[in-house]
């Protein structure tokens, strides 16, 4: 810009693409993002290349890419990471949409304004695109396919997640919500975006997923078993912060606190169910079904109550526990009655019921327990 020029206004869209060692690819396809921003993108943008300790050409690319298209910025990192790499380019963003797709392009880009659209808007938090939806297209090897949905699969059975992709390289973020959320994200590498998304999402945030057009990069610099252990120590680490009701930490003010409190709840109860029934399969065949029952539900019914005074309602210590303990054995009884009424009605209209007959009863009156214990819960054991 010379003197005179008017400044260049502020991009209401900042993309990121975070490289190490990208020499080959980084100026065709910089260039074909930034003609594809130019022709369809209505509003000023801004593309950051966020290079991270790259040690082949791919500075001096991005230096030259920066000085020859208007908009095009480059950030250098001393150190290598994606996540901290992401966490620099957009802390320093002044877009109110942040966003980031991988170098190799592997995301079709015309999915690039439908994913920016809702954060635009107001209407979401967070964008994400998804290769697992049905009307994504994928085209991938057989390794990378199983190594992604069993990934996605592990994190909804131990974290309890709704989002279907965690690793897709096409994310965009409001500002705000980066600014709120980035200095509780922990990892600096590939794990950034599963960390990032848990967090948003146990603190209410809206998550808008697009399916997306997908072609595998032959080349990609990912090490799947070192990225695959760090993963591993990831979620991990998310869990336990889960288990000790630390996660997330300070998001009080992003939460929409009906929203993720029933979450939380829902993953309690499907624990206490799933309890349930394997402690009644294991004590009804020695004690009887009423009084197998009675002794699992009870067990569980300790456990569901603790474990929801912590990370349900976020009572700590042991103000009020004795109280809280008190009536929750009441809702236990609430739960006895129709589970050991379901029972009951099962072996009067069928005497010969056997075990599994019992257990889809169980099940199903657990549900409508499950429905009233929360309202118990939220209106009398744990009212504020």
């Amino acid at each position: 810009m010379t003197k005179g020029d008017p400044p260049a206004p502020t991009p209401v869209l900042d993309v990121v693409v975070p490289v190490f060692n990208e020499e080959t690819d980084l100026e065709p396809n910089v260039r074909r993002l930034h003609a594809h921003l130019a022709e369809t993108f209505p509003y000023p943008f801004r593309i950051t290349v966020a290079d991270n300790a790259s040690t082949d050409r791919t500075p001096r690319i991005a230096a030259r890419l920066a000085a020859e298209l208007p908009g095009t910025e480059w950030l250098r990192l001393p150190e290598k990471g994606r996540g901290r790499a992401l966490r620099a380019a957009w802390s320093q963003s002044p877009a109110p949409v942040l966003a980031y797709v991988d170098v190799d392009l592997s995301t079709e880009l015309t999915a690039l304004l439908p994913l920016v659209a809702p954060l635009i808007s107001g209407h979401s938090d967070i964008a994400i695109g998804t290769r697992l939806a049905p009307a994504s297209r994928v085209v991938r090897g057989p390794k990378r396919e199983v190594t992604s949905r069993c990934y996605n699969a592990l994190l909804r059975s131990t974290l309890a997640v709704g989002f279907s992709d965690a690793q897709c390289g096409f994310k965009a973020i409001r500002r705000d919500v980066a600014v709120a959320l980035l200095p509780l994200v922990e990892d600096t590498g590939w794990f950034f975006d599963t960390e990032l998304l848990v967090i948003a999402e146990r603190a209410g945030l809206r998550i808008h997923e697009i399916p997306v057009d997908w072609i595998d990069d032959p080349d990609s610099r990912v090490d799947i078993l070192p990225t695959a252990l760090a993963d591993l120590r990831g979620i991990a680490r998310l869990g336990r912060s889960l288990a000790r009701g630390t996660l997330p930490p300070s998001t009080s003010h992003l939460a929409r606190p009906d929203t993720a409190r029933l979450a939380r709840f829902a993953a309690i109860g499907a624990m206490s169910t799933l309890g349930h029934l394997l402690l009644y399969a294991a004590l009804s065949p020695v004690l009887g079904a009423q009084v197998g029952n009675a002794f699992a539900l009870l067990l569980c019914a300790l456990g569901n109550t603790a474990a929801n005074r912590r990370l349900t309602f976020g009572y700590r210590g042991r103000g009020g526990a004795l109280r809280h303990h008190g009536r929750g054995l009441v809702v236990f009884l609430v739960g006895l009655g129709l589970t050991g009424g379901a029972l009951a009605a099962l072996h009067h209209a069928l005497p010969s019921a056997g075990h599994a007959a019992e257990l889809a009863v169980l099940l199903a009156a657990n549900l409508v327990a499950t429905v009233l214990r929360f309202l118990l819960l939220r209106a009398w054991v744990f009212r504020a």
